[in-house]
C-alpha cells in the first residue's frame, strides 16, 4: 500500500529459526497510533480513507490477530528522527515506548513475531506459500524490490511476468500478449494451445483465487468483444478455452464472501467491467488482423475438440447416470451439500481405502456433513489417457458421480474434498493415483483449494491416567518422556487399526481448550506454478520406470536401514 502511494520501494524479511522480521521503508505507522494498530481490536490500520480507499486491508485484523497468536511480538515505527515501540507476548503488551531514531534511520514498520507454539505445536513455516504470495506482490506491484531470506522478488513488467512465468516461456503462447490498463482495471491475456482456462485474478493487491463477479464479468466481456469483432456467436466455452489471464481490479469498497477474502461477490462491478473489456478487446483485434486470424482458428479448433470430446463424453454420462442414478456403490453420502448453503459450508467427502478404513470411519463421522467413498483397493494410473477412459472405469466413474463434477466443476457437490490412505507405502501410492485422477480431469479443483490429505496420528502413547495421540516420532519421544518410562507405546500402520470410538475426535472440529493432538488436522494440496504439472505427473505416473528406479536409488538410497 505504501508503494503504491510512492513511499518505499523496498522490502525486507527474514524468516528463520521459527522468527519472522519484516522492515519496510514507507511512512511508518503513525507514532501515536501503533499500540492501537497492533492490538486494539475496533482500530483500523489505514487512518486516511482518501489516501487507503483501494487497500488490501482496512481493519487491521491481520496484524492483530498475528500479536494474539504469538508468543512474542514487537512493532516499531519510525517517523521523520522518532521511533514507537511495542512488545508484546501473547498479546499482552511487556513494553512500550517513543524516543529518538538513530541517526540516518529511514522511515518505515518493522515488525518482529514468532508463532506460540502453545498454540500451533512444532511448526514450521511453508515457504512455497510464501514465495507464491511475494511473487504476487512483485507482479503486482512492478519496481517493488522485496527481500526475503536474501532471495530477491522483483517484476519489471508486472502481471506480463507472472503469465510468461506460469506458462513456462512465451513460445506457449498461441500470440503475442495482449496487456490492457485502465483506471481500475489491468488485465493480461493470451491462449495457449490447451483447452483449460486459468485465471488468476486479484482485488486491491488480494489473490482471489476461488474468482467471483470481476472474474465472470471479464470472461463475459471477452466473450462479447470477441463476437462483436467476428459478428458471430460464439459460445463463451469455446471463446475462453485455453484462455490465460491475469487479472486485476481497484475496488473501494470491496465486499468478499469470507474473511480469507478468495472471492469477491460486489455485484455493482458486472456492468462496468464487462463494457469496459469488451471495448478493449473489439480495440485490440482491430488494430492487430493477425492476431484476430489467430484467435478464430483457435476457437475453432476449440470447438471441434469439444464437440468430439462432448459427443463421447455425453453419451457416457448419460449411460452411466442409468447405473448410477439411484445408489452410488460405496459412496456413504451425507445430509447437507454445497448446494444447501451455509448447512453444506463444511461439507466434505472423504476418500478412504478398503472396508477396514471405511468402516472405521463411518461409525465416526458426523452424518450431516461427512460423507465417505471407500475405494476397493489402488485405483487404475489414469496417466496419458483420455476423459472418456474415465467413464469406462467402474470405480473412478463412481467416484466423478459421487463429487457431482461429471459435467462441471461447477457442480461439487463438496468444500473439501478429503484424500484418507493409510500412512505407509501402499497408502501413499493410492494418494498418488488419486491425486493422477484430480490433475488430469479436475485440475480446477486441486486449484481452487479443494482437496486436502487427511493426516491420522502415528502413535498413542498412554499411561493409566492419561493417553495422547502423536504424529511424529518426536512428539512420540516427548510424550514418552512426560508420561514416564512405564507408558504404552501403539504405533498405527492403517486407519482400521483405530476404532471409531478413538477414530471420531480425528475428523470432528477441535474443540475450544483441547491440545494439538485433538481434532481434524488437515493439509491442503497446493500448486506452485502450472507449468510444473506435466512434468511431475510424467515423471511419478509416466511409463519412465528406468528413471524413476535411478532416481530412488541416487536419493533414497541412504535413508535404508540395512
Amino acid at each position: 500500500d505504501e508503494f503504491s502511494q510512492g513511499f518505499g520501494d523496498r522490502i525486507d524479511i527474514e524468516i528463520k529459526d521459527g522468527r519472522v522480521k519484516i522492515r519496510d521503508f514507507g511512512r511508518g505507522i503513525p507514532l501515536g497510533k501503533l499500540e492501537d494498530c497492533v492490538s486494539n481490536v475496533n482500530t483500523g490500520a489505514k487512518y486516511n480513507n482518501s489516501v487507503f480507499k483501494q487497500a488490501i486491508g482496512m481493519n487491521g485484523v491481520g496484524i492483530k490477530a498475528t500479536n494474539a497468536l504469538s508468543s512474542y511480538f514487537r512493532a516499531a515505527s519510525i517517523r521523520d528522527g522518532k521511533m514507537a515501540v511495542a512488545e508484546y507476548e501473547r498479546g499482552k503488551k511487556i513494553s512500550s515506548a517513543i524516543t529518538k531514531a538513530k541517526p540516518g534511520v529511514k522511515n518505515g514498520t518493522y515488525l518482529e513475531f514468532v508463532p506460540d507454539s502453545k498454540m500451533f505445536g512444532k511448526y514450521e513455516f511453508n515457504m512455497d506459500m510464501v514465495e507464491k504470495r511475494l511473487w504476487n506482490y512483485a507482479y503486482l506491484n512492478p519496481g517493488l524490490k522485496i527481500y526475503c531470506n536474501e532471495k530477491e522478488y522483483l517484476s519489471e513488467n508486472g502481471l506480463e511476468d507472472l503469465l510468461v512465468h506460469e506458462m513456462g516461456g512465451k513460445n506457449n503462447s498461441i500470440y503475442k500478449l495482449f496487456s490492457y490498463k485502465g483506471d481500475n482495471l489491468e488485465f493480461v491475456m493470451t491462449h495457449t494451445a490447451s483447452l483449460d482456462k486459468f485465471v488468476y485474478s486479484f482485488v486491491n493487491g488480494q489473490s482471489t483465487e476461488d474468482g467471483g463477479t470481476h472474474v465472470t464479468a471479464f470472461l463475459d466481456g471477452v466473450t462479447k468483444g470477441i463476437n462483436d469483432f467476428f459478428k458471430k456467436e460464439y459460445e463463451q466455452n469455446d471463446v475462453t478455452s485455453g484462455l490465460l489471464v491475469a487479472l486485476k481490479i481497484g475496488l473501494d469498497n470491496p465486499m468478499f464472501t469470507s474473511q480469507t477474502k478468495n472471492k469477491l461477490g460486489n455485484v455493482e462491478v458486472r456492468a462496468p467491467i464487462i463494457k469496459e473489456t469488451q471495448a478493449a478487446v473489439d480495440d485490440w483485434l482491430r488494430h492487430n488482423p493477425d492476431i484476430a486470424g489467430s484467435l478464430e482458428d483457435k476457437i475453432i479448433c476449440n470447438m471441434k475438440a469439444r464437440a468430439e470430446i462432448n459427443n463421447v463424453t455425453e453419451k457416457q454420462v448419460r449411460e452411466a447416470a442409468k447405473s448410477v442414478s439411484l445408489k452410488i456403490p460405496k459412496l456413504k453420502d451425507c445430509r447437507y451439500h454445497l448446494q444447501d448453503g451455509p448447512k453444506g459450508a463444511e461439507s466434505m467427502i472423504f476418500i478412504t481405502e478398503g472396508d477396514s478404513a471405511t468402516g472405521t470411519m463411518v461409525n465416526a463421522r458426523d452424518v450431516s456433513y461427512q460423507a465417505i467413498f471407500s475405494l476397493r483397493g489402488k485405483p487404475e494410473n489414469m496417466f496419458g489417457k483420455r476423459k472418456t477412459a474415465l467413464f469406462e472405469n467402474e470405480e473412478l466413474k463412481n467416484l466423478t458421480f459421487s463429487l457431482g463434477v461429471q459435467k462441471d466443476v461447477a457442480d461439487l457437490r463438496y468444500d473439501k474434498i478429503v484424500i484418507a490412505t493409510d500412512a505407509d507405502n501402499d497408502g501413499y501410492h493410492i494418494r498418488n493415483l488419486v491425486m493422477t485422477y484430480l490433475l488430469l480431469y479436475f485440475e480446477e479443483l486441486v486449484l481452487s483449494g479443494h482437496v486436502y490429505i487427511l493426516e491420522t496420528p502415528l502413535f498413542r502413547v498412554r499411561n493409566k491416567s492419561k493417553t495422547v495421540y502423536c504424529y511424529s516420532e518426536e512428539s512420540r519421544d516427548k510424550e514418552i518422556k512426560n508420561l514416564g518410562a512405564g507408558a504404552e507405546v501403539t504405533r498405527f500402520k492403517g486407519l482400521g487399526e483405530i476404532n471409531a470410538s478413538e477414530f471420531g475426535q480425528f475428523i470432528k472440529p477441535r474443540k475450544e481448550g483441547e491440545g494439538e493432538d485433538k481434532g481434524i488436522h488437515l493439509t491442503q494440496v497446493s500448486i506452485q506454478t502450472l507449468q510444473n504439472v506435466p512434468h511431475v505427473l510424467e515423471f511419478y505416473m509416466g511409463k519412465n520406470t528406468p528413471e524413476r528406479r535411478d532416481f530412488i536409488v541416487h536419493h533414497l538410497a541412504a535413508e535404508i536401514d540395512a
